[in-house]
This record gives structure tokens, C-alpha cells and sequence, in this order.
């Protein structure tokens, strides 16, 4: 068994039109979000034991809040490999991560993560698949389950959606 958690990263500051996209910090309300997101994973049992953080400044700064109030400290590592992955490379480095971890978070960007959520997950409650077809904001989380004894197996359509929380939800 394995599962798959996609934290889109809080929500970015667009306060200095100069400052390049890659280098964007956290939003206010990004930073109340993600702290929030860690809490209700706490509550839920969402632990990863890997995490795959984009190195885009607003993914690391989400993974630093979110790891501060995670009950777990998983392994990290971070690559600029998710910053403007497509879903075909999103699914590539899901698949290339180390079996030794059962459970694996990918924080990055959208679109890629919604597109990749929305195909990997196969089943799962109807609410949570129409939460999911509509929209992945800023800060969401999925967890998509997959009977697989290895990364490599997952697929499109293989995975259950376990959960799918919105930081909006959380206020």
C-alpha cells in the first residue's frame, strides 16, 4: 500500500511585480494556511515519511510552517524539478520515489497537481472527487491511496482518494 500526498503550496505574495516568479514568498494568508493544513494532517493521521518539496521559494517557506507543526519529521528532499512540472514529469518523479517510504508528500504547483490528483484518482467519495474536479486552490491537500507494493506501479486511475481538504474548510 502506498499513498500519495499533493500540498499545493499556500498562497504567494504578488506585492513586487519585479521579484521573478520562482522567488515569490508566502502570502499572509498563506502563512495562516499551511500551519492550519499541518494541523488537520495531525488530526487525520496524514504522516507522511518523505517529502518531495519544489525548491520555488513559496513551496520551501509552506514545507518549513507545515513541518513546524507536523507531529512526524519525514525525510526531505527538495528539487527544482517540480517547479512547472507538467503531470506526465509529476507522475515521473511519483513514480521514481524510494519504496522504502509507504506514505510521500509532493508539495508544487498548479496546474500540474490538479491535473495529476485528478488522474490518479480513480475512486473514492463522490464529495470528495467533486471538491477535487472543482479546483485545487492555493494550500489543498489530497491524499490518493494505491494498493501497490511499489511507486513504480501506480497509475492513472489506480489511486483512491482518500482525502481532499481546502484551508478554507479549516476556518
Amino acid at each position: 500500500m502506498r499513498t500519495l500526498y499533493l500540498l499545493r503550496h499556500a498562497k504567494s505574495d504578488w506585492g513586487d511585480p519585479g521579484l521573478d516568479d520562482f522567488d515569490r514568498p508566502l502570502a499572509p494568508r498563506g502563512r495562516r494556511a499551511a500551519p492550519a493544513v499541518a494541523q488537520w494532517m495531525n488530526a487525520n493521521g496524514c504522516a507522511p515519511d518523505f517529502v518531495l518539496c519544489s525548491a520555488a521559494r513559496r513551496a520551501v517557506e509552506t514545507w518549513a510552517l507545515v513541518s513546524e507543526v507536523l507531529e512526524s519529521a519525514p525525510e526531505t528532499e527538495t528539487t527544482e524539478d517540480l517547479y512547472h512540472a507538467s503531470p506526465a514529469g509529476l507522475l515521473g518523479l511519483a513514480k521514481a520515489l524510494p519504496d522504502r517510504h509507504a506514505a510521500a508528500m509532493m508539495i508544487g504547483h498548479n496546474p500540474g497537481f490538479h491535473v495529476l490528483a485528478d488522474a490518479l484518482a480513480g475512486e473514492g467519495p463522490d464529495d470528495l472527487l467533486r471538491l477535487l474536479a472543482a479546483g485545487y486552490p492555493t494550500a489543498a491537500l489530497a491524499g490518493i491511496a494505491f494498493d501497490a507494493a511499489s511507486w513504480s506501479a501506480i497509475g492513472p486511475g489506480a489511486g483512491r482518494l482518500t482525502c481532499f481538504v481546502r484551508p478554507r474548510a479549516l476556518e
